[in-house]
């Protein structure tokens, strides 16, 4: 085990003050403003040379004679410019609630290190609407539509899931729930949070939507397991199909945060179950025909996973300049020159890689890579029942053979 400490003033760098380095703190603030900020926050606010946040933000709390600075739109490409034209001041960035929940303590973090980042968080609204409505915290999932379009909200949607949605509207959070099969789904709007403006069934600038799932009648739920039926995706026919799909998945093993490349994905099937495992699952398909790359975004927007990216493109060229995969599934063009070759050398150590193979040209490639790689070997062969005239018989899909190895060195 490796015991880290932490400093005085909460960061991981005790000795962050000797060093010279200049910290900056983060203050959530609440829908109450001033009024309902800890003795420690409002300390923070008065000591600061700067501070920094939204027009709304700065007009909760009171003049301190310290320059005030809006924050920058667009955020993430001005910010580190802002920062970097307040050398040697003490800054404090002003935030809602929570600053590291869907905050902008999270994005200083990333920017510029936790070692130089103070956060002093409010309640966040997550937990003063769980404690207006009586829901446990840990039992709802959190969708954040700030930025994003309404269709991330369809892969939270399951039978009895309570969802809280930050950043959207009534209007457009009941028109997704109908799209998916989830009308009769309880919608309570909750705005200004522990503000004495507070209200149910109020729209306002700061609210949180609280849905309590119910399926419509007849509507038919999905859930997260990989395998979902082929019906479920738009496709030509070119899709990997939902037992081999499950098969596949397995084999790829998503966890949380990592990044997969579909490579000749068809109907996007397996990279946007991948990406339905955890919301914070991320997947790149690649897809040389302009026709199934435009099925894939709308297959991704229809259950729920709108920021997959896709490629237009050919691999192994349309590879190049991608993030670096932690899995790769190749699940088309495993016979082109190079194809195998690129996937590997981009893979990113402990990361692995699947192709699946139909023709007996593919399956020599995949059983060459085999012989030199090692991994795992499986044919799988699947048989439906199907109408035999007046009788039931089993109607064989065609055989696939599903090769998975594991990259263990760099």
């Amino acid at each position: 085990m490796n015991l880290v400490g932490r400093g005085p003033d909460g960061t991981g760098d005790p000795d962050h003050a000797r060093a010279g380095r200049r910290v900056i703190t983060v203050v959530g603030v609440g829908a109450d403003g001033w009024d309902g900020l800890v003795p420690a926050s409002r300390r923070a606010v008065e000591a600061a040379d700067v501070v920094v946040g939204s027009a709304r933000q700065l007009a909760l709390v009171p003049e301190t004679g310290a320059e005030r600075v809006p924050l920058p739109s667009p955020l993430l490409p001005n910010l580190p410019g802002l920062l970097d034209s307040l050398p040697d001041r003490a800054v404090c960035v002003l935030a809602s609630g929570d600053p590291m929940f869907h905050g902008i303590g999270s994005t200083l973090v990333r920017l510029v290190g936790a070692e130089r980042v103070r956060v002093l968080p409010h309640v966040s609204s997550v937990s003063l609407a769980c404690a207006r409505l009586g829901w446990p915290v840990e039992s709802v999932e959190v969708v954040s539509l700030v930025g994003r379009p309404p269709a991330a909200l369809r892969a939270a949607l399951q039978p009895g899931r309570r969802v809280l949605v930050l950043g959207g509207t009534a209007g457009v959070v009941g028109d997704t729930l109908d799209e998916a099969g989830y009308g009769p789904s309880r919608v309570v709007v909750l705005s200004d949070l522990g503000a004495p403006t507070e209200a149910v069934g109020v729209e306002s600038g700061l609210q949180v939507i609280a849905v309590d799932c119910v399926a419509a009648p007849g509507s038919r739920p999905f859930a997260r397991v990989p395998g979902l039926p082929d019906d479920a995706f738009e496709h030509d026919g070119q899709l990997t199909k939902r037992e081999v799909r499950a098969v596949s998945l397995s084999r790829l093993a998503p966890f949380p945060g990592e990044l997969l490349w579909d490579v000749g994905a068809g109907a996007g099937s397996i990279a946007i179950e991948w990406m339905r495992a955890h919301p914070s699952c991320r997947a790149v398909a690649v897809e040389s025909r302009p026709e199934r790359a435009a099925r894939v975004r709308r297959n991704a927007d229809a259950l729920g996973v709108p920021a997959l990216r896709v490629v237009e493109g050919g691999a192994p060229a349309a590879l190049d300049g991608l993030p670096r995969p932690d899995a790769v599934f190749v699940g088309g063009g495993v016979t082109v020159p190079g194809l195998v070759e690129a996937c590997w050398a981009a893979l990113a150590p402990g990361g692995r890689l699947v192709a699946n193979a139909v023709t007996l040209e593919s399956e020599a490639v995949v059983a060459g890579w085999y012989g030199r790689l090692g991994g795992d070997l499986v044919r799988l062969a699947v048989q439906r029942a199907s109408p035999v005239g007046g009788f039931t018989g089993w109607r064989a899909a065609m055989p696939v053979t599903v090769w998975s190895v594991r990259k263990d060195t760099p």
